[in-house]
């Protein structure tokens, strides 16, 4: 019980890390970002705070997934037989991986984008007028994807009450087959 508990805050935590800080990331940092006065400096600044971030997003996001295996398998019993749980915990997992790759990919991004700030910018994710097309291509991605990863991970934090819910005795009374 007590390795549950401590499992299930580590996965909270860390889900909530990965909410809060990518969603701050993209309405703080890449907004106050855009407001620095040189236009070179704007996707600088914001490039150099995404860097400090990734090192506490990527510790996050493993201790997650460590705490997601260990929740697993404490209640390999209860996905394989409660009805739901192993449904639900597939697709926990698939948004999960999804969430990784898409917030992975927004990081190659922004190093794209950071490797052009001597072109200048409106924003973090808005291009300036001559911008090349390389680096509008990038911001255009990155200004979807800063919501799109707070998103998945909201939905995962979703998903892990659900599972929660699926632990309260009468569920998993009512649940077994």
């Amino acid at each position: 019980m007590a390795g549950n508990l401590l499992a299930r805050s580590v996965h909270d935590l860390s889900a909530a890390a990965w909410f809060g800080g990518s969603l701050m990331g993209a309405i703080g940092l890449n907004g106050a970002a855009a407001e620095a006065r040189d236009p070179a400096e704007r996707t600088r600044l914001s490039s150099l705070g995404w860097m400090k971030w990734a090192p506490v997003q990527t510790a996050a996001f493993a201790t997650h997934l460590i705490a997601d295996l260990a929740i697993a398998w404490e209640n390999k019993g209860r996905i394989a037989k409660q009805d739901g749980v192993g449904v639900n915990t597939i697709y926990k997992t698939a948004v999960t991986l999804a969430g990784a790759a898409v917030t992975l990919y927004a990081g190659t991004l922004g190093k794209k984008v950071e490797k052009m700030a001597n072109e200048g910018a409106r924003g973090a994710t808005e291009p300036r007028a001559g911008a090349s097309e390389e680096l509008r291509t990038a911001q255009k991605q990155l200004k979807l994807l800063q919501f799109a990863i707070p998103a998945f991970a909201a939905w995962v934090i979703v998903l892990g009450a659900k599972h929660g819910e699926m632990q309260r005795p009468k569920n998993v009374l009512k649940g077994f087959r």
